[in-house]
């Protein structure tokens, strides 16, 4: 789905998004690169959006390691809305995919001459990807159970 050549959501950055905080990262990398080739062989673009996915994958760990206690695991696996609050999961969706989208699309072009088409796309997508996740993860709300 794409709106006027300028903004194209890239839901299946979900996918990395949401896997479980004590996930190894050697199969993080893994799966990140995988799911990128799997677009890459439908969008044809050898290698695009793996090396995007790869580098959210690394960004992931980093954000995740400054903002989440390690202690806090066991209680909370999954980085969702419905288990780390809106604040927190909006940020970290909004970083990710911000650093997502601008390598991607920065790779893409692989040139500086259209560059205001380069950031208006960037934002774009960056904008329209985070509000598809944002309610995406609304549908799937649940609320915590008191104990």
């Amino acid at each position: 789905m794409t709106l006027y050549n300028l903004s194209t959501p890239f839901l299946y950055i979900l996918f990395i998004l949401l896997l479980p905080f004590e996930i190894p990262n050697v199969l993080l990398f893994v799966l990140a690169f995988i799911t990128g080739l799997t677009i890459d062989a439908f969008y044809d673009t050898p290698g695009l959006h793996a090396s995007a996915c790869v580098i959210l994958a690394l960004v992931r760990i980093f954000f995740i390691s400054v903002t989440v206690q390690k202690d806090g695991f066991d209680n909370e696996p999954e980085p969702t809305l419905s288990n780390k609050g809106l604040r927190w999961f909006s940020t970290y969706v909004i970083t990710l995919t911000l650093v997502h989208h601008f390598f991607l699309f920065l790779i893409e072009s692989f040139s500086i001459s259209g560059l205001p088409y380069i950031i208006g796309r960037f934002l774009l997508s960056s904008l329209f990807t985070v509000f598809l996740i944002l309610i995406t993860g609304l549908i799937f709300f649940r609320k915590k159970e008191r104990k």
